[in-house]
């Protein structure tokens, strides 16, 4: 992605401001194995779902602004915003960066599956996964992988030094794959 653009959180991925941001909510403690806060306690409007597309469109749009594309006052729409953020809807703003202009041409996805399905190592995998340089986000998965592993890395040798320092020995993981990213294509962000 070298588009100068902004983009909500990805869904599934360990991230540390999205994990900060959930568990800071009224909800009361959560679940840590549980990525995201309980769903809205009332359905999405049409207001709503405006105010979220506005904010994937682009995200450094100021209040007067998304109130104005939205049709709202601005103290209604900084309300609603507001309350989105607070159930967890819009779980934080995030830059897409460009990773070669910042020294990290090299991304890949690497699928691991483990020998073991404990709740102890899954757990403890994401933890550590989190805090591994050039991971961009991890997905605990269904199928034949348990963990897809998207990541970045200034050059091939870096990235082979993260799959085997950081993944491939780590207990229980009995297999990795590792992918080359050629293109990322954005999709189409759709609201149900």
């Amino acid at each position: 992605g070298g588009k100068d653009s902004v983009e909500t959180s990805t869904i599934g991925s360990i991230s540390g401001d999205a994990a900060a941001m959930a568990s800071s909510l009224p909800h009361g403690p959560r679940n840590p194995r549980t990525p995201y806060p309980p769903p809205p306690a009332r359905p999405l409007d049409d207001v709503d779902r405006a105010l979220v597309r506005a904010l994937l469109d682009d995200g450094r749009l100021s209040n007067a602004e998304l109130a104005r594309r939205v049709g709202l006052a601005e103290s209604t729409c900084a309300g609603r915003v507001r309350t989105l953020r607070d159930a967890g809807v819009i779980r934080g703003i995030h830059a897409d960066v460009d990773h070669a202009a910042l020294g990290r041409p090299m991304e890949a996805i690497i699928a691991l599956r483990f020998a073991g399905h404990t709740r102890q190592s899954m757990d403890s995998f994401r933890e550590r996964i989190a805090a591994v340089p050039g991971v961009i986000a991890a997905f605990h998965v269904a199928g034949a992988d348990d963990f897809l592993v998207h990541v970045t890395a200034p050059s091939s040798d870096d990235l082979r030094d993260l799959v085997l320092d950081h993944l491939t020995s780590v207990e229980g993981v009995a297999h990795a794959q590792t992918s080359l990213v050629f293109e990322r294509i954005p999709g189409v962000r759709q609201l149900g």
